[in-house]
């Protein structure tokens, strides 16, 4: 069948690899028919995280890895159709979110900034891409983030049943689908998995804590956790969002100086205390119990799950798997039905999440032709 499928690209704050998924749509529930994950060359990463700093030579910086990165796009477009022995002519578009490199809403003048050049994504691959999801919503007075709650309503919402869909990769977010009506809530929360990947990479060499065995072994400091918890940002109401410009190893690093009696496993332990408590604490504004599903790097962090199961007993905890839907792919899924939803001329964000005046089709067309 000719012109069924989309491709969804993702590459998230962790920056621990590019998802990409092939998807079909009936209507707006997807099927997934396969997915690929490409690594970043070790080289690139270095630079990437670097220019999510402030720095010199940032504009020569950009350019570089804007292309670098649309042709890593590329490279994983292609292997998952080869995976998939799928033909590029079957593919509708690539929704590609590309790889954030500054989220800044909240300037007097906001801006978020993805990179990964579209162009270079369409001539890699033949295919039609459509990308730059977030600065609409920006210039329509939103956060331009989180943009998954849209998603998340169609594909989890149902009636009688309070759900939080959680999302935990580098930062972390919710979309809270109260069943009985339309008023989904959603918002990052803070920090996801970030801070504690940062601090083991530090320490250990390694790229994150598997399993958060490292950080089970050590004990939390309750005035440290306090302390981290005491950020404004906490308290703020939604909608609201944040990345690696606030929450990264810097600030982090900055918080712990007046820690130095503790031992890494327990920042360790800590800094995944952070995460679990601020997650708690707003799901239980949100609501006293439910049910909720974790997708994201996040689902696979088994001392993270026993956490927030701990401090959330009114909930049911689980992954997305139990609504049919692997965690891993969820966010890449999403992207897909954005470009799906481009493609048909449907709006893409929710007004009441990220704050924008209006509802509206995200994201630019880049013909391959």
């Amino acid at each position: 069948m000719q012109n069924s499928y989309y491709v969804g690209l993702m590459s998230g704050t962790s920056m621990d690899g590019i998802d990409a998924v092939l998807v079909s749509f009936d209507g707006d529930i997807p099927t997934l028919i396969a997915s690929h994950t490409e690594a970043l060359p070790q080289a690139l990463l270095s630079s990437l995280q670097k220019l999510c700093l402030p720095g010199n030579d940032e504009i020569n910086r950009l350019g570089h890895l804007d292309r670098s990165m649309g042709i890593l796009f590329g490279k994983a477009t292609n292997a998952l159709l080869a995976k998939a022995k799928v033909d590029k002519s079957q593919v509708v578009a690539i929704g590609s979110h590309g790889q954030t490199v500054r989220h800044m809403p909240n300037l007097d003048m906001g801006f978020t900034l993805q990179i990964g050049d579209p162009n270079t994504i369409a001539v890699e691959t033949g295919i039609n891409v459509i990308a730059d999801f977030r600065r609409k919503d920006v210039a329509l007075g939103g956060q331009g983030a989180p943009l998954v709650p849209a998603f998340h309503q169609h594909v989890f919402a149902s009636p009688d049943h309070q759900r939080i869909i959680l999302n935990i990769g580098g930062i972390a977010n919710i979309t809270y689908l109260p069943g009985n009506s339309d008023a989904v809530t959603g918002f990052d929360t803070g920090p996801g998995n970030g801070l504690s990947d940062a601090w083991i990479q530090h320490q250990l060499g390694q790229p994150f804590d598997k399993a958060g065995a490292w950080a089970k072994s050590g004990t939390t400091d309750q005035k440290m956790l306090k302390h981290l918890l005491s950020h404004p940002y906490f308290a703020l109401s939604a909608p609201k969002s944040t990345g690696r410009e606030l929450f990264n190893q810097a600030w982090a690093e900055q918080q712990l100086s007046e820690f130095g009696y503790l031992n890494e496993a327990d920042i360790q332990s800590t800094l995944l205390d952070l995460t679990c408590y601020s997650i708690a604490n707003d799901a239980l504004k949100l609501a006293e119990n439910g049910e909720i599903y974790v997708c994201g790097g996040g689902a696979y962090n088994d001392e993270l799950m026993y956490r927030l199961r701990k401090l959330l007993p009114s909930y049911k905890v689980v992954t997305t798997a139990e609504l049919g839907m692997d965690p891993q792919w969820v966010e890449g899924i999403a992207f897909a039905w954005l470009a799906m939803r481009y493609h048909l001329g449907l709006p893409g964000n929710l007004p009441a999440v990220t704050g924008a005046s209006r509802e509206a089709v995200l994201g630019s067309f880049y013909p391959a032709a």
